[in-house]
């Protein structure tokens, strides 16, 4: 295809450090992929850059109402950031709806952008607006762009002889072209997928076509935007670069695992937002070892995987809290027969059903302790949308090293939040070596390695190494059925000691700030990037306020007793009613403070800052 590279504006442009903006429409208005395309292009600008998709609980919400709006928020700077941004400088509001629920966030002098020829009057009754806000004075505060978007997409295609349906449907990509025409990005790379995306239907490949060049001309040519921005590139370490989400993230990271250990990938898994993707990214990984299994039902995926595991394969069952409850016999069966399984819980707004869509980090307490008698599990948290490949190639490490099953425990945030990954060397990885016991002479189940008290993995039908499988309690050696008293308190005892025999390969904890002062922000999961701009704008006041940040939650870190006692104040922000700072007041006595969310959203930084000023102020 010949190149369309998009010439320069002739108008006026403002250089800015950084800008966060907001698509805001129906939830059948595509404003995830305009948000989608519009952090392509900034991430191709060479922009740092943090995303917040933000879905709509009801599948099939009533048009127009509040209850169906979808919003995509993107920060995209020159800058190191850390957040999608606590409001937006630019609301792009496909309806009355869309602007109902998201105009208070903007501050005054916001830019708001709006499709006026969608303010009818059914529109704003459905809106609830007793008034018109685009005449009734109540957007004063803000710069209003009022933008025939449904009109001159039409008007873009009305040669074409398509169904006003489906040029209804291209208005996102209006949007689109205008908001990257007044943040100067290049259409170009836009352009091609649409190319990729509809080879198979031309016409609709030149409508979207058609429409994006029409809204970035008009940025252009109308005399209703007299100043486009810029925003330069960040700084970043030299290495190759994507834009990546948390779950396609996880996805690699378990695939990068498993080639590392030059074993299959098996999926057993039953579809649950926010953690389909993860299954969706591995169906397509089929050349690389991978299989994926979508089972009737939770407690038939987990099986499957445990079956798996069982067979000599890297094993993952992907899920969210409601089928982690589900899952937890199987799970506690994996941990009595001590093989290696990966589940992925992507927490969600809870209890029950909850809030689908909606972030939450409510499931700690729940994989900590959620299981019959004590059965330890390793669990380890991403703190990044980057960091779940990590994480996720950690946890197939740690899971066929002690042979257990391991808790890489994301959240919604994290798995439909993108930012950008710098791609690993393979070379780099770290080495993930399996070994199955072949030789018969002296072999017992549960022989136990010196180091690590982990039992041999023994393929089923390896000559010599028939063993029994399942949940009744276990010889000590032979794997026997056995109800002995000793026996039982043995085996649970030595199952802790595996556990907590990991803690000497936690790396160091990440201390972001002064060594020893007056608070302490500790966190977990998601809210890192929350904290440490909260930390980094503390700090940048002259307060002695540091972050640090727990990737490993079972066991916890070696020296967090240490970090912890050379603090005056602790506050542990949670997206829960305080979970982690329960564990950290039982395990190390220390009067850690909670800061607590409960609304399906993340922090805003200023949330943190305003808690610790508020600690400051009265100490």
């Amino acid at each position: 295809m010949q190149q369309e590279t998009v010439a320069p504006t002739d108008k006026p442009v403002e250089e800015r450090a950084h800008v966060v903006i907001r698509f805001a429409g129906d939830s059948g208005d595509g404003m995830q992929l305009a948000g989608m395309h519009f952090t392509n292009e900034s991430a191709l600008a060479g922009n740092d850059l943090s995303t917040l998709p933000d879905f709509p609980a009801e599948i099939r919400a009533p048009a127009g109402t509040l209850a169906g709006v979808s919003g995509f928020q993107l920060h995209f700077s020159s800058l190191d950031i850390f957040t999608p941004g606590d409001q937006p400088d630019v609301l792009v509001a496909m309806n009355p709806a869309a602007l109902k629920v998201n105009v208070g966030d903007l501050p005054a002098n916001g830019i708001l952008i709006v499709d006026k020829e969608q303010f009818t009057e059914l529109n704003l009754k459905k809106a609830e607006f007793s008034d018109n806000p685009l005449t009734d004075g109540s957007l004063d505060r803000l710069q209003l762009f009022e933008v025939s978007i449904t009109k001159l997409t039409i008007n873009a295609l009305n040669d074409m002889g398509l169904p006003t349906r489906t040029m209804m449907r291209s208005r996102n990509f209006f949007a689109l072209g205008l908001t990257s025409w007044l943040f100067q990005r290049d259409i170009e790379t836009t352009l091609r997928w649409v190319d990729k995306k509809f080879a198979k239907k031309p016409e609709i490949a030149e409508a979207n076509r058609r429409v994006l060049k029409a809204g970035y001309h008009y940025g252009e040519t109308a005399e209703v935007f007299r100043t486009a921005y810029k925003v330069g590139a960040a700084t970043i370490a030299p290495g190759r670069y994507r834009n990546i989400t948390g779950n396609a993230a996880a996805s690699l990271g378990l695939v990068a695992a498993a080639r590392k250990a030059d074993r299959p990938l098996f999926l057993g898994t039953y579809p649950i937002t926010p953690a389909s993707d993860i299954l969706h990214e591995l169906a397509a990984m089929k050349g690389y070892g991978v299989s994926t299994f979508q089972a009737e039902d939770e407690i038939a995926g987990v099986g499957a995987a445990l079956g798996a595991a069982f067979g000599g394969a890297i094993a993952v069952t992907s899920t969210s809290g409601p089928g982690i409850c589900l899952k937890a016999e199987t799970i506690n069966l994996a941990v009595s027969v001590e093989l290696p399984l990966i589940i992925a819980d992507i927490q969600r707004g809870g209890p029950s059903t909850g809030l689908p869509t909606k972030t939450e980090q409510a499931d700690l307490m729940l994989v900590m302790y959620g299981r019959n008698s004590d059965s330890p599990v390793p669990i380890i948290a991403p703190a990044t949308p980057a960091d779940c490949f990590a994480m996720a190639f950690e946890a197939v490490r740690i899971a066929t090293r002690y042979m257990t099953p391991v808790f890489f425990l994301s959240d919604g945030y994290l798995a439909n939040g993108a930012e950008p990954w710098r791609v690993p060397v393979a070379a780099d990885l770290p080495e993930i070596k399996v070994e199955f016991r072949t030789d018969p002479n002296g072999y017992y189940p549960y022989l136990r390695d010196a180091e690590t008290l982990s039992r041999p993995w023994a393929i089923p039908g390896t000559p010599g190494l028939e063993h029994r499988i399942g949940g009744l309690e276990k010889d000590y050696l032979t794997g026997n059925v056995s109800y002995a008293p000793m026996n039982h308190e043995q085996m649970v005892r030595v199952r802790e000691r595996k556990i907590a025999g990991i803690v000497r390969e936690i790396p160091p904890t990440e201390v972001n700030g002064p060594a020893e002062g007056d608070i302490l922000l500790l966190g977990w999961g998601s809210t890192y990037g929350s904290i440490e701009s909260a930390s980094r704008e503390l700090q940048a006041a002259g307060k002695k306020v540091t972050h640090a940040h727990i990737r490993y939650i079972n066991p916890l870190p070696p020296d967090l007793g240490d970090i912890l006692s050379r603090f005056k104040h602790v506050i542990v922000p949670e997206l829960n009613m305080g979970q982690l700072v329960r564990l950290i007041r039982a395990e190390y006595l220390v009067d850690a403070i909670a800061l607590n969310k409960i609304q399906g959203q993340p922090f805003k930084v200023s949330e943190i800052v305003r808690k610790a000023m508020s600690l400051l102020e009265k100490n």
